[in-house]
């Protein structure tokens, strides 16, 4: 079976180049490297036309840039009209989480953060080793803070994605710890097929999102991979500008079973 193709736009830069060279020789992906000097649109464009099958950039990109290209040239995933992100992290003792959005939609309405959900657990489903779970993140835990119209919201997207799609295992709002951690999760929700078990963190909005992913990185000594844009018609992964070339070659890992993800049905 021949390798996915994964064109990297900034082919110039040494990161991307070391990063490329490994994913080759670990056969993840048949790299594309674009040289020129402003790369992004011929990188859109041979994704459009079928000539690659993900893309990784941002290295030296804007995220705004990636994004609103990919949008224009490259367009949305059938039926959606929501796009976000997610982080992917691995911890020093092996564990896996996901994390979304905490990189590109600032306050999502209750439709909005539905989406994001959906699209967060497909993705998810080529980056995880066990069953999604998905925890909608909150001050509150199941009504504990009274009311509040970011509680309001977030009930409501779950209500939306449960009738959508019944296979997404998915409980809230729920506060970060009875998520994560299993005998604070029994205590406050013991009935809850999520609390203590979740390995997708939903937020409700960029700044609680933002925050998150940036303090499981710098306190949670995990590494992070991201973002990976959600909602695209075609895999692809946005780099921060300080990206290492292990940061690089996990979003190359990513965005190839991404693709054979979407491949295989």
């Amino acid at each position: 079976m021949s390798l996915v193709k994964i064109v990297l736009p900034e082919g110039k830069n040494q990161n991307i180049i070391a990063a490329a060279q490994r994913a080759e020789q670990d056969k993840i992906c048949q790299p594309i490297l674009l040289t020129s000097d402003d790369a992004l649109q011929p990188a859109v464009d041979m994704l459009a036309a079928g000539q690659a099958d993900g893309m990784v950039a941002g290295i030296d990109h804007t995220t705004r840039d990636v994004i609103l290209m990919t949008r224009d040239h490259v367009g949305m995933l059938e039926g959606n009209k929501t796009f976000g992100s997610l982080f992917a992290f691995e911890f020093p003792d092996g564990r896996s989480l996901i994390m979304a959005d905490g990189g590109v939609t600032k306050n999502p309405t209750a439709e909005q953060l539905a989406d994001i959900v959906i699209l967060t657990h497909d993705a998810a489903k080529s980056i995880l080793t066990e069953m999604p779970r998905v925890a909608c993140l909150s001050f509150s835990t199941f009504g504990s803070g009274g009311r509040d119209d970011s509680i309001t919201k977030i009930q409501e997207a779950i209500a939306l994605v449960k009738d959508r799609r019944s296979d997404i295992v998915i409980d809230g709002e729920m506060q970060l710890d009875a998520a994560v951690n299993a005998e604070i999760g029994k205590k406050k929700a013991p009935d809850s097929p999520v609390a203590g078990r979740a390995n997708i963190l939903i937020t409700p909005d960029l700044n609680s999102g933002n925050i998150l992913y940036k303090s499981i990185e710098q306190f949670g000594s995990a590494h992070a991979y991201g973002p990976i844009l959600l909602g695209f018609a075609k895999p692809v992964s946005d780099l921060s500008r300080g990206s290492t070339v292990e940061d690089v070659y996990g979003c190359i890992k990513i965005i190839a079973a991404q693709v054979k993800e979407v491949k295989n049905g």
